[in-house]
């Protein structure tokens, strides 16, 4: 769960910047980003976990979700610092 709230921060404090470097950055989607994506993925994963305790036969899902959720923070990631000029792959440009 920390790693996962580390990756939101870091993509958070990314897209802040990037958006305040191309002077598109608005409040509003920051508290939108804050509620919907944030609260899924932190909340959804717990609630992952928890299953996962209670169900043993379920546990294995815990560590894939837990990995495609590392994997779509760090696209997000990915694209924040694309925004600032760093070459990415073609794959993330869409």
């Amino acid at each position: 769960m920390q790693i996962i709230v580390i990756l939101i921060a870091i993509d958070v404090i990314l897209g802040i910047i990037a958006g305040i470097v191309k002077k598109d950055f608005v409040l509003g989607k920051l508290a939108n980003f804050m509620k919907g994506p944030i609260l899924a993925y932190v909340l959804g994963f717990a609630l992952i976990e928890i299953v996962g305790q209670a169900l043993p036969e379920l546990a294995l899902i815990v560590p894939a979700v837990f990995v495609l959720i590392v994997i779509v923070l760090l696209v997000s990631i990915l694209k924040n610092l694309g925004r600032f000029g760093l070459p990415l792959p073609a794959i993330l440009k869409k």
